[in-house]
């Protein structure tokens, strides 16, 4: 026999990341976020990258883009919805390399985004260098 842990009535479970994980926001991508931890792969990078499009921190997007390739600026369209992150591939980008490669489709409402983003460690953390569309 299961046994299952009660829910006060009326409270949700936890939701899932924005990432597409399991794990709940603030076990996942929003550990990252708060800076109390880096992301110890590119793909955990882009996935916290991600998620910090979807919830609008532009802080964490600018601490994590490269120091070579960050823009001055920037702004995010408040309209913009993402619904949904695939990870179709990644190269490196563990604790064993100094570069990655991630390749994704991030959806949103009326259409997709593909990008093969490339990431480097600076001073051991990763961070998101540039990308490519592929067709």
């Amino acid at each position: 026999m299961s046994r299952r842990t009660a829910r006060p009535s009326g409270s949700a479970p936890p939701a899932s990341c924005p990432c597409g994980l399991p794990a709940a926001y603030e076990a996942c991508c929003g550990r990252y976020h708060s800076g109390g931890v880096a992301a110890p792969t590119a793909e955990a990078l882009m996935r916290s990258r991600y998620s910090a499009f979807v919830k609008g921190d532009v802080g964490y997007l600018t601490r994590t883009w490269h120091p070579r390739t960050r823009p001055g600026r920037l702004d995010l369209d408040p309209r913009m919805r993402w619904t949904r992150l695939e990870i179709l591939d990644t190269v490196d980008g563990t604790a064993f390399h100094a570069t990655g490669i991630v390749e994704f489709r991030a959806s949103y409402r009326g259409g997709a985004l593909r990008e093969r983003s490339r990431f480097e460690r600076v001073d051991g953390a990763w961070v998101y260098v540039d990308g490519e569309f592929p067709e």
